[in-house]
């Protein structure tokens, strides 16, 4: 099933050349289907990059999304066109009488700030809090995870020695629960951040699960027990060669980024990097969407779950899949 964009989102294009399924808005109007409605509240700078690989992700089920993008008002975007924003994106004040079955929060270039020193902070928790009541599942990467876990459950982060740079392999931890349905024992994602949530400190978390994690990178993977936030701290998402465009901007810069761990073969970054996280990447998009999404969400808007029923929901769909 195809998933449904804006007119004349740039993102098209280069979807289409990957045999992905997607219809505009004048075309969708003459299906007669309740898609899956994804709101993607967008923080990163390049935003028609992260767009692409959002909607690249999201695009391996069988089932139809409809993707509105948000950003937030308190902030003015640098690095994309007034242009773009104005044609393709909506402020959470014009979006926030809206009910969505999904939600994602990206991450964002702030992590070396506090995060009350973030000057879109405020409007940050309005948006967390408002996503309880107003999102049946919330998908939250990297900076957007650890400021989640921070608004949410009081877990603070604390800054690397140096950057957490390249592909780093995790252990599943509870291939019970739905999310991870699927997963090869070792799996590799990329990261590229210079803080954590400390381990120790979410395993203290009642109110959160483990799934997967990494002797070297730490938690990689957590949720609530009702599945109505998932935590990914590292970037599922990511092209073959963000990274590699990551570390030669570092490098531009006289920045003392190490080298990519696991991307480039024989380390030499003329190589061309190695794709080592796409399956894993698509199987942790359409378990969130299939189990969590999907499963849950009410067929009309304004029924979200409340917490025990989700708790209920998810303890179903556990026992299915054992």
């Amino acid at each position: 099933m195809p998933i449904k964009i804006q007119n004349g989102l740039p993102a098209r294009e280069q979807l289409e050349k990957e045999n992905i399924f997607v219809v505009d808005e004048d075309r969708a109007m003459h299906q007669d289907i309740r898609p899956l409605s994804i709101c993607v509240l967008n923080l990163m700078p390049l935003k028609e990059d992260t767009e692409l690989q959002l909607l690249r992700a999201l695009s391996n089920t069988p089932l139809q999304i409809d993707v509105s993008f948000m950003r937030v008002s308190s902030h003015e975007a640098g690095h994309t066109s007034m242009t773009h924003l104005n044609s393709f994106y909506n402020t959470f004040e014009e979006l926030k009488g809206n009910h969505y079955d999904g939600m994602i929060i990206t991450g964002a270039p702030v992590e070396k700030l506090e995060f009350e020193e973030v000057d879109y902070w405020d409007e940050l928790c309005e948006i967390f809090e408002w996503t309880k009541k107003h999102v049946t599942s919330t998908f939250h990467i990297c900076w957007g995870a650890q400021a989640a876990c921070y608004y949410h459950f009081g877990l603070k982060k604390v800054s690397l020695p140096q950057k957490l740079f390249g592909i780093y392999a995790h252990k599943v931890l509870n291939r019970k629960v739905p999310l991870i349905r699927g997963f090869d024992d070792v799996f590799y994602i990329p990261h590229s951040r210079y803080t954590t949530v400390p381990i120790e400190d979410i395993h203290k978390c009642n109110k959160l699960v483990i799934l997967a994690q990494s002797y070297e990178a730490g938690a990689m993977l957590c949720m609530t027990k009702d599945g109505k936030q998932i935590f990914s701290f590292g970037h599922a998402e990511y092209d073959r060669m963000t990274l590699d465009n990551e570390y030669k901007r570092d490098m531009s810069k006289g920045l003392s980024t190490p080298l990519p761990r696991n991307y480039y073969p024989d380390d030499n970054p003329g190589n061309k990097p190695k794709l080592t996280w796409r399956a894993h990447c698509n199987l942790l998009y359409s378990n969130w969407l299939n189990y969590y999404v999907y499963q849950a969400t009410p067929y009309k808007w304004g029924q979200i779950l409340d917490a025990e029923d989700m708790v209920k929901a998810s303890k179903a769909l556990t026992e299915k899949t054992v």
